[in-house]
């Protein structure tokens, strides 16, 4: 499934590829490298609330920002697991980790075979890269926020993404 024109580099129309997921969805499943070289799917990340943070390159601006607020906010609150997701190499992400003193959330590389960004509809047909993205994801693996950033070089509404995630950790606290 492709679907044109949903994104913008620049102005640029880009073609998606894999569906448009929708909240109430279930998370898809999806087989990721992290920066150990160790395969991750969906089960691996848990059953805890999760952020998914999916973004083009880690050496860009906009994603270097949305990585480092993503780890503030991973140290500010407890019981939210978050993913920063890209197509760059584990190597590349290991590498920025500690450059960055990165260390509140995880990496994980959809380089080899990106069925994240396909499963998620996340996957630029034209580069082989993610667009940027945000899911959040409740203990039972359904997506309770999603936001497909339109222009490639804008940021994400963290604050929604958080709001979200804070929501469900109360709704949890207070079953």
């Amino acid at each position: 499934m492709e679907r044109k024109g949903v994104v913008t580099s620049k102005g640029t129309p880009l073609t998606l590829v894999g569906p448009e997921l929708k909240v109430g969805d279930k998370a898809p499943d999806f087989c990721c490298v992290d920066t150990t070289l160790k395969t991750v799917t969906l089960a691996d990340t848990g059953k805890r609330v999760r952020i998914f943070s999916v973004l083009p390159s880690l050496d860009t601006p906009v994603c270097d920002a949305q990585t480092k607020r993503f780890n503030e906010e991973a140290a500010r609150v407890p019981g939210v697991d978050i993913y920063t997701i890209s197509a760059d190499l584990p190597f590349a992400q290991q590498r920025y980790c500690t450059t960055y003193g990165i260390d509140n959330l995880r990496m994980l590389s959809d380089h080899r075979d990106t069925s994240f960004g396909q499963n998620y509809g996340t996957l630029i047909k034209e580069l082989r890269i993610e667009t940027r993205a945000i899911f959040v994801l409740d203990q039972d693996n359904v997506l309770r926020h999603v936001e497909y950033v339109k222009e490639l070089s804008n940021h994400p509404d963290y604050e929604s993404a958080l709001a979200a995630a804070k929501s469900l950790i109360g709704a949890t606290q207070s079953a």
